[in-house]
């Protein structure tokens, strides 16, 4: 079993009033995911709100995390962009001693072909020294990793172990699970369809909603690998709304106002987001104080 079987949470950047990184709000969360019983904590994804950090920042958000971590789980660090060049800078420049893997996005606002697509994360892996796990979300970066891009990354790049696959599309992801070399991790991208992909063969899930409900969401991600479909989908069906909630006016602000709800951090986002509205927040907060506890 991988290291990143089961689930992992892309965290996210949690912020002060004065819009500052709020070191002890990201602890929180990481202690909440940490005890949680989620599998690995993915760092500095596009939850993380990592297209508005600086670099100091950035390193603030790391060392906050590998800190309150404490060796406890496997971390994932996001390194991605769409100039290769630059990409492989910050993969040669950064520290990774502490990270067991890289979550790399594919090339956004370029669209490139298949082909450039291939060959950026050729150069991406070559120049790694620790594992990479592709990110395919064609919805923000406006192209998709077709299946047979990513099988040929698979064959060809040993260093490249896996995709986290948010194309929300099912059919692609069985194309993905039924061809793969083995030991090739199929995780998905889309908390609302990770269970029927783990039932379908995948590896699991680096989630959003996994930080607010992480006991629960986790416990469904091991019924699902271990064939309970039935005891999985009981707490499916209990998660459904919230995860809607979560994604209704956009990712990280929904899932920043449900850890507002639960009293971990604040619900601030940086522009050009905004935060949920209040309609929106009220009906987070009934389902948070209805259903601390699902299992």
């Amino acid at each position: 079993m991988s290291k990143f079987t089961g689930t992992g949470v892309a965290l996210v950047t949690p912020f002060n009033r004065d819009n500052s990184v709020d070191r002890a709000a990201l602890e929180r969360v990481v202690t909440h995911c940490t005890e949680g019983g989620v599998e690995y904590l993915v760092v500095l994804g596009t939850t993380g709100e990592s297209a508005t950090l600086t670099k100091e920042e950035k390193e603030i958000v790391k060392q906050t995390v590998i800190k309150a971590n404490a060796g406890k789980l496997p971390l994932v660090l996001g390194i991605g962009g769409n100039n290769t060049a630059e990409v492989i800078r910050e993969l040669q420049d950064a520290d990774l001693s502490a990270f067991d893997a890289v979550l790399s996005v594919s090339p956004y606002y370029n669209k490139p072909t298949q082909e450039g697509i291939y060959q950026h994360f050729k150069a991406v892996a070559e120049a790694s020294p620790i594992p990479v796990i592709l990110y395919n979300v064609p919805g923000r970066t406006a192209s998709n990793i077709l299946p047979a891009t990513v099988l040929r990354l698979a064959r060809d790049m040993e260093n490249i172990i896996g995709i986290k696959e948010a194309a929300g599309d099912i059919v692609q992801a069985m194309r993905l699970v039924k061809d793969k070399p083995e030991g090739f991790l199929v995780i998905s991208g889309d908390d609302m369809i990770t269970l029927p992909m783990v039932l379908a063969g995948g590896s699991g899930v680096i989630s959003v909603i996994g930080q607010g409900f992480p006991r629960e969401f986790s416990e469904m991600v091991r019924y699902g690998l271990k064939g309970h479909a039935k005891e999985a989908y009981t707490l499916h069906y209990k998660l459904m709304d919230v995860i809607d909630m979560a994604f209704e006016q956009g990712n990280p602000a929904g899932i920043k106002s449900i850890l507002h709800a639960l009293e971990l951090a604040d619900d601030a986002v940086r522009l050009p987001l905004v935060k949920v509205d209040s309609e929106l927040e009220a009906r987070i907060s009934g389902f948070v104080e209805k259903n601390v506890n699902l299992v």
